[in-house]
C-alpha cells in the first residue's frame, strides 16, 4: 500500500513532457513596431536571445552631404532563435508586436532559409527590399551563395533581378543577378506562387 501511494505522489509532482516545438530552437519571425527594428535587437542581446536583423546599405541626400544608412532588409521584422517555451523573452521585449505563425501557434522559419540569408549577407551580396510579388517567371539561381533557391525573375533598367520572397512574412528582396546565375525552372508557369526554399 506504502509503495503504490509513493508511486501516485511521484506521478503527480512530475511535470508532464513538453511537445519537442517547446524545447527545441527554431528561428521564428517577430514583428515589430515601425520603425523600432534596431530598438528591438538591443533589446534582444540584453536578454542573451539570438536574433537576425538583416540590414543593407541605402545612400541618402541630407543637405549638403550623402550619407549611407543602414536599413532592416525585412522592415517590421526581426528573427529570433529560441525555444518556444522562452517565447516571453521576446513578447515582454519593448515594441515587439508578436511571433508570426497560424493563429496563436507561432511557426519556424526554415533552417535553410536563415542559414543561406546569413551566407549571403556575409559575402556581400547585394540584397535590397522589394514588393512582396506571387506572380512572374520562376528560375532558379545557379552560383553563388544562394545557389539552389527560387524566385521571381523581373528586369529593372535593363538589368536582372531576381525576387526572393519569405512567404511567412510576405516580405521579399531582390539581388541583382545576370543570365548565366539563373535557370528557368521547368514546369513552372506563372501563375504559380514563388518560394524562398532549397529544392531537396
Amino acid at each position: 500500500m506504502e509503495a503504490t501511494a509513493t508511486n501516485l505522489s511521484l506521478a503527480q509532482t512530475v511535470p508532464p513532457a513538453l511537445p519537442p516545438e517547446y524545447v527545441q530552437q527554431r528561428w521564428y519571425a517577430a514583428h515589430t513596431c515601425a520603425n523600432h527594428e534596431k530598438r528591438v535587437a538591443e533589446q534582444l542581446a540584453r536578454r542573451c536571445v539570438e536574433h537576425l536583423l538583416p540590414l543593407y546599405p541605402s545612400w541618402r541626400r541630407w543637405k549638403d552631404r550623402r550619407v549611407c544608412l543602414q536599413l532592416p532588409l525585412f522592415p517590421g521584422y526581426i528573427f529570433v532563435r529560441l525555444a518556444l517555451r522562452d517565447r516571453m523573452l521576446v513578447l515582454q521585449a519593448p515594441s515587439v508586436v508578436r511571433l508570426i505563425g497560424f493563429g496563436a501557434t507561432p511557426a519556424p522559419v526554415s533552417e535553410n532559409e536563415i542559414a543561406s540569408l546569413q551566407r549571403a549577407l556575409g559575402e556581400g551580396a547585394r540584397l535590397q527590399p522589394h514588393p512582396y510579388l506571387t506572380l512572374g517567371q520562376r528560375v532558379r539561381i545557379t552560383t553563388g551563395s544562394l545557389a539552389g533557391y527560387e524566385g521571381i525573375l523581373i528586369r529593372r533598367k535593363g538589368n536582372l533581378r531576381v525576387v526572393l520572397s519569405i512567404d511567412l512574412i510576405q516580405r521579399s528582396v531582390v539581388l541583382d543577378t545576370d543570365a548565366h546565375s539563373i535557370a528557368p525552372v521547368r514546369g513552372a508557369t506563372h501563375s504559380q506562387v514563388s518560394r524562398f526554399t532549397r529544392l531537396a
